[in-house]
């Protein structure tokens, strides 16, 4: 059989990418979805508060785009998170389990320099969802 071809995917429930990359790839069966900082979809300015607001905010976009894909958090199977304070992971652990019920998947928090945008956070998914 041959495999088919990647397909982009994209939502207007999510930020536009602002450089040349797509929201999501689906290739076969797993999603690949481009790192979300916490830009708000409605008015693509960044999301100001704590550091929870952010992350919820970037989870948020994350769901948007599985949404537009067929998916659901409940596929993702590896995240990986990125923070230009390190010392925000208690808090942003805390933010990041309410989206997680069961099972949460395999996961990497990175401490960076910086980030686009000047963004505190950004979160990029794989998830494994067979096409219906």
């Amino acid at each position: 059989m041959i495999p088919s071809k990647p397909e982009r995917v994209f939502t207007k429930d999510a930020p536009k990418p602002v450089g040349p990359y797509s929201q999501a790839i689906r290739a076969g069966d797993f999603l690949f979805v481009a790192g979300q900082v916490p830009f708000n979809p409605a008015t693509n300015e960044m999301v100001t508060g704590s550091i929870a607001e952010s992350a919820e905010q970037c989870m948020k976009n994350i769901k948007a785009i599985l949404n537009a894909a067929g998916a659901s958090l409940l596929d993702i199977v590896r995240t990986t998170i990125y923070l230009t304070k390190i010392e925000d992971f208690g808090d942003v652990n805390e933010a990041y389990s309410h989206f997680f019920d069961l099972n949460p998947p395999a996961r990497t928090t990175i401490g960076v320099a910086a980030l686009p945008a000047g963004a505190p956070i950004e979160i990029d998914v794989i998830a494994y969802s067979p096409k219906k």
